[in-house]
C-alpha cells in the first residue's frame, strides 16, 4: 500500500508561562509546552473505513526522537509556531514537547489564545509506511493489547511536524487521527476503503499481481461499491472463484519468477549472472525448462572437436555429457530421461552435444582439468593428454564424493557409467520368465547360507477354562544357497578412440549385459532340469507321471489335486495354490488356449472333437521357456510341464543376490602399461538353489 499522510490530533496537556524580562533587559526564555499525543488505543478516523491502532512499536521520529521538528498552525508551512526539542514514546504513549520560537504573528496568537484559556490541539502529521487490516472475527495485538477486527493497524509510520489545530478528532482523549488526502489514482468504496485496502483485505499484494489481474479485480471492488450489500471482506459471494483463480495464478506466477531468477543467479552471491535472460524470461513467460536451456547456451560456447567449456557445475556437465552418450548409443530418449533430469536432458539434446562420440568426450576431459587444444587432430599426444586429465579428474572425483557426495566427472567415471546404462538396457531387453516364479534375496557375502522355514508343530488348541495357552513347537526345515561370480573383461583401445567408435566400445556392455541375463535364465532352468536330490519325486509329492499327464483339462487336475494336497511335518495341510504354469515354449500355444478358454474341444479315442468345460480357464499364469525342451541342457523336455506357487507366499527356487546389486556391474581400471587405451571389468554376483518341494509339481507329459 503506498505511504499517505496522517494527522495525529491530541489536546495540549499543560502550559509553562514564559519568565519576566531580567533586570538587565536581556528577552526572557521561551515558552514552552508538553502533551501525551497518543495512548495506543483506536480511533474513529474520517476517511477510513474501520478504526485505526497506530503500532508504536514501529513508529520512527524523523531524524531521530531529540531532533528539533517544526511547529506549524494547521500543517501549513508557512505558518510557523515554534519548534520541538523532544518526541518520544513510552510504554503505549507518545509524548511531544517543544518551544514557542516563532517571532510572527501566528506564534503570538497561539500564546495569546492559549493563555486566554483556549483549548488548541496538537496534531502530529506522519507518514504510514504499511497497514495491516484485521478483518471480522481475527484479533491482533498491538502496543500491549489486543484489539478485535474490523480494525487498521499502522504498523510502520514517520513522524514529521507538530501542527496546532482549533479542532480535534476527540476532546475526551489524548489524541485523534485524521486522514490525509487520498492520492488521485486510487479508487475508494463509499465506506471509505481504497482498492489497494480492499486488495490486502482478500489477501492479495497488490505488487504481485499482473495488470491483467488487476483489472479483473478492479471491477468487482468497483461492482461492491455500488451495490447495496456490503462486502463481507472475507471471499464470499459469487466472487470467490474468481478470486481464487487469481490466487492460484498470483502464487504459480510468484513460483515461475523465483525459478527463474535462481536459474539466472548461477551461484553468483548477490548477483546475477544472467540479468538479461532474466529480464527476458520473465517478461515473456518461459517456463524453467526453456530458462535452464537459455542459460546452457550462454555458458557453453563451442570448442574444437566438439568440446564443450569447463562449467562452474562440473557434475552437470559430466551428467550432460553421459547423457548425450546414451543417446548416442541408441538408447531411447524416454529411457534416458528416466535417468536424468530435466535440465541435464536439455544439455543433452543441444546441438553442442547432439551426436556426441568419443572425441567430444576426450575434449571434455581436456578442458574439464584445465586443459587446451593444440590441434584439431586425434592422435597418440591428444589420447595421452585425455587420459592425463583423466587421472587430474578422478582426484576431483574423490574429493567431491569426500566433501559432498557422489558425482562422476572423468572420462573414465562417465564411461564407465555409460556402459552401465548400455549394459542394463540390454539386460532389461532379454525377456526373461524366471522371476514370475523364483524368490528372489539378498546375501553379504560369498559363503554358503541357509535359509530357514518356520513350520509350526500342531494347529490352535481349545483354551482350557484355566485360560492357559500351550506352547506351539517350531520345526526348521534348512535350504541353502551360495553366490557365485560371472564376468568379462573388455577395453577401449587406441583404434576405437581414434575411429571414434563408440558404438564398438559399446557393444561389449550390451553382450554383458544380454549374456548376463540369459546366465541368470540358463542357471535357474539348468538347476531345474537336474533335478537335485530327487526334488521332483513321487516321495516329495510334487511328480506325476503316464500316458494321462499330457497337458490337458484332466492332467491340469491330477496336478493341482497334488499341489493342494502337500502337507506340513504332521501330516497337516498347507493350503498352498499354484500360481504359473510353467511349460516347455512346444507347449505354449496349448496353455494359453488352456488357460483362457471356457470350452474345449479334445480328441477322443476315435479321433473325434468332445467339446468340454474348462474348469482351469484364467486360473494361472501361463509362461514358456525354450530352456524346458531338450536344447542344450541335460533333462530337458517337449512335454513336461510345472505348476509353481507364488514365489512371494513359498518358493521352490531361489535366486540370491550379493548385497541387493540385482543387476550386472561394469568397472572401471587401469590398462596395462603396454597398451594405449582404458579396460573395464563386467561381472555379475549371484547364485541359485533349489528350496521349498511342496511349492512346485511337476507333470512327466508322457509315459
Amino acid at each position: 500500500m503506498p505511504d499517505r499522510t496522517l494527522n495525529l490530533c491530541a489536546p495540549v496537556e499543560g502550559w509553562i508561562e514564559a519568565a519576566a524580562p531580567t533586570a538587565d533587559g536581556q528577552a526572557p526564555s521561551l515558552r514552552r509546552f508538553s502533551m501525551v499525543a497518543y495512548t495506543g488505543g483506536p480511533m474513529v478516523v474520517a476517511g477510513w473505513p474501520h478504526p485505526v491502532v497506530v503500532d508504536l512499536s514501529g513508529m520512527q521520529v524523523a531524524g531521530g526522537g531529540l531532533k528539533s521538528r517544526p511547529i506549524l498552525k494547521d500543517h501549513n508551512r508557512s505558518l510557523i509556531v515554534g519548534h520541538t526539542d523532544a518526541v518520544k514514546v513510552e510504554g503505549a504513549q507518545l509524548l511531544v514537547s517543544g518551544v514557542i520560537s516563532g517571532a510572527g504573528p501566528v506564534a503570538r496568537e497561539i500564546v495569546d489564545s492559549s493563555r486566554n484559556g483556549f483549548p488548541w490541539q496538537a496534531s502530529l502529521g506522519a507518514v504510514a509506511g504499511q497497514m495491516e487490516f484485521v478483518p471480522k472475527g481475527k484479533k491482533a495485538s498491538a502496543n500491549g493489547r489486543e484489539f478485535d477486527g474490523p480494525v487498521l493497524i499502522a504498523r510502520k509510520s514517520t513522524l514529521g511536524e507538530v501542527s496546532f489545530v482549533a479542532l480535534g478528532a476527540d476532546d475526551n482523549t489524548s489524541a485523534a487521527v485524521a486522514a490525509g488526502a487520498v492520492p488521485p489514482h486510487q479508487s475508494v468504496k463509499e465506506d471509505g476503503m481504497t482498492f489497494e485496502q480492499w486488495l490486502e483485505a482478500k489477501g492479495f499484494d497488490p505488487s504481485s499481481l499482473t495488470d491483467t489481474q488487476k483489472i479483473s479485480l478492479q471491477a468487482m471492488f468497483d461492482a461492491e461499491r455500488t451495490s447495496d450489500t456490503p462486502d463481507p471482506g472475507d471471499g464470499a459471494g459469487e466472487n470467490t472463484d474468481v478470486i481464487a483463480r487469481i490466487r492460484a495464478e498470483t502464487v504459480a506466477e510468484t513460483k515461475r519468477i523465483a525459478e527463474i531468477r535462481r536459474i539466472c543467479a548461477g551461484g553468483a552471491a548477490g548477483g546475477n549472472k544472467h540479468a538479461e535472460i532474466e529480464v527476458q524470461a520473465i517478461a515473456e513467460g518461459w517456463d524453467a525448462a526453456t530458462t535452464e536451456l537459455a542459460v546452457l547456451r550462454a555458458e557453453r560456447p563451442t570448442l574444437a572437436l566438439g568440446g564443450v567449456r569447463r562449467d562452474a557445475d562440473p557434475a552437470h556437465a559430466g551428467r550432460a555429457m553421459e547423457a548425450a552418450l546414451c543417446l548416442s548409443a541408441g538408447i531411447p530418449e524416454e529411457t534416458v530421461g528416466k535417468w536424468y533430469d530435466q535440465r541435464t536432458m536439455n544439455a543433452a539434446l543441444s546441438g553442442r552435444l547432439r551426436n556426441a562420440g568419443l572425441h567430444s568426450l576426450l575434449s571434455y576431459a581436456v578442458e574439464a582439468a584445465g586443459g587446451s587444444f593444440r590441434s584439431y587432430h586425434v592422435d597418440n599426444e591428444f589420447i595421452q593428454s585425455a587420459f592425463e586429465a583423466n587421472t587430474v579428474l578422478r582426484r576431483r572425483e574423490r574429493e567431491i564424493r569426500a566433501s559432498s557426495g557422489f558425482t562422476t566427472i572423468s572420462l573414465s567415471g562417465i564411461l564407465s557409467n555409460v556402459a552401465n546404462k548400455t549394459m542394463l538396457a540390454a539386460y532389461n531387453a532379454v525377456e526373461s520368465v524366471v522371476g514370475m516364479f523364483c524368490a528372489e534375496t539378498d546375501v553379504g557375502d560369498f559363503k554358503e547360507v541357509n535359509r530357514y522355514r518356520l513350520t509350526g508343530a500342531g494347529v490352535f488348541e481349545k483354551v482350557g477354562p484355566d485360560g492357559e495357552l500351550k506352547h506351539a513347537g517350531l520345526s526348521e526345515q534348512a535350504y541353502s544357497n551360495k553366490v557365485e561370480t560371472y564376468g568379462k573383461m573388455f577395453a577401449l583401445n587406441r583404434q576405437m578412440i581414434i575411429n571414434d567408435d563408440l558404438g564398438a566400445f559399446l557393444q561389449i556392455p550390451r553382450i554383458i549385459g544380454r549374456m548376463s541375463a540369459l546366465k541368470r535364465e540358463e542357471a535357474v532352468f539348468e538347476l531345474l532340469l537336474a533335478n537335485p536330490a530327487n526334488f521332483f519325486s513321487v516321495g516329495n509329492k510334487n511328480f506325476i507321471s503316464g500316458a494321462a499327464t499330457n497337458l490337458s483339462i484332466d492332467s491340469l487336475t491330477q496336478a493341482e489335486q497334488a499341489f493342494l494336497d502337500q502337507t506340513d511335518a504332521d501330516g497337516k495341510p498347507i493350503l498352498l495354490t499354484p500360481s504359473v504354469l510353467l511349460v516347455p515354449s512346444a507347449l505354449k500355444v496349448t496353455a494359453q488356449v488352456l488357460m483362457s478358454e471356457t470350452r474345449i474341444n479334445e480328441t477322443t479315442t476315435a479321433d473325434k472333437g468332445k467339446p468340454a468345460v474348462n474348469p482351469h480357464a484364467g486360473k494361472w499364469k501361463p509362461v514358456a521357456s525354450p530352456y524346458l525342451n531338450a536344447q542344450g541342457l541335460a533333462g530337458g523336455s517337449a512335454k513336461a510341464w510345472y505348476l509353481f506357487a507364488n514365489p512371494a507366499d513359498v518358493a521352490a527356487i531361489e535366486i540370491a543376490y550379493l548385497r541387493g546389486k540385482r543387476t550386472p556391474t561394469i568397472e572401471s581400471g587401469d590398462a596395462d602399461f603396454n597398451q594405449l587405451g582404458m579396460q573395464w571389468r563386467g561381472y555379475f554376483d549371484f547364485g541359485v538353489a533349489m528350496q521349498d518341494s511342496r511349492a512346485a509339481v511337476k507333470s512327466k507329459g508322457e509315459a
